[in-house]
C-alpha cells in the first residue's frame, strides 16, 4: 500500500487508510483499530504522499523522512513519540539534519515519528521513489 491512500484526519488521532469515495466524502479505516468512518469535505485531511517537512533549503516528501527513520534504526520502530522535546528534536536532527527549526514545530516532529511506528506496525515499509513513480504510471 502506498502512501497515496493513507490519510491524516484533523481532529482524529493516528493515521486512517482511504476505502471508497461517497457522494459528501469518503469513508476511512483506522489503522489502529480497523473502526470506518465516514469523512464529509468539511474535515481537514492531508494525504501523506502529499505532506513535506521544511528544511533550510527546500521541503522534503515524508516518504523520504520515513525512508530516513527506517535507515537510521535499520527497518525496526523509531524512538516513542512521547519521549522529552529535547531528545525527540536530537533524533529528528539526525533523521533530516538541516530541518528548519522555526518552521518545523516539536509536534510536527511528534506527528512524524508517531506516524511512521504506526505505518510501521502495520508493515507498510515500502518508501521507495521507485514505488510511487511506478503508481503513477499505472493512473
Amino acid at each position: 500500500m502506498s502512501l497515496e491512500k493513507i490519510l491524516a484526519i484533523s481532529g482524529k488521532p493516528g493515521l486512517y487508510e482511504l476505502k471508497a469515495q461517497t457522494r459528501t466524502g469518503f469513508v476511512a479505516e483506522s489503522l489502529a483499530d480497523g473502526k470506518r468512518l465516514t469523512v464529509n469535505m468539511r474535515n481537514n485531511v492531508s494525504v501523506l504522499s502529499e505532506i513535506a517537512i521544511y528544511t533550510t533549503t527546500e521541503e522534503v516528501p515524508l516518504k523520504d523522512i520515513f525512508k530516513n527513520i527506517q535507515e537510521k534504526e535499520n527497518g525496526g520502530q523509531a524512538i516513542n513519540h512521547k519521549e522529552s522535546k529535547a531528545k525527540l528534536e536530537s533524533y529528528f536532527g539526525e533523521v533530516l539534519p538541516n530541518y528548519d527549526e522555526e518552521r518545523v514545530y516539536p509536534s510536527d516532529i511528534k506527528k512524524v515519528i508517531q506516524w511512521y511506528n504506526i505505518l510501521q506496525n502495520k508493515g507498510i515499509t515500502d518508501f521507495s521513489v521507485d514505488q510511487e513513480v511506478k503508481s503513477e504510471e499505472e493512473e
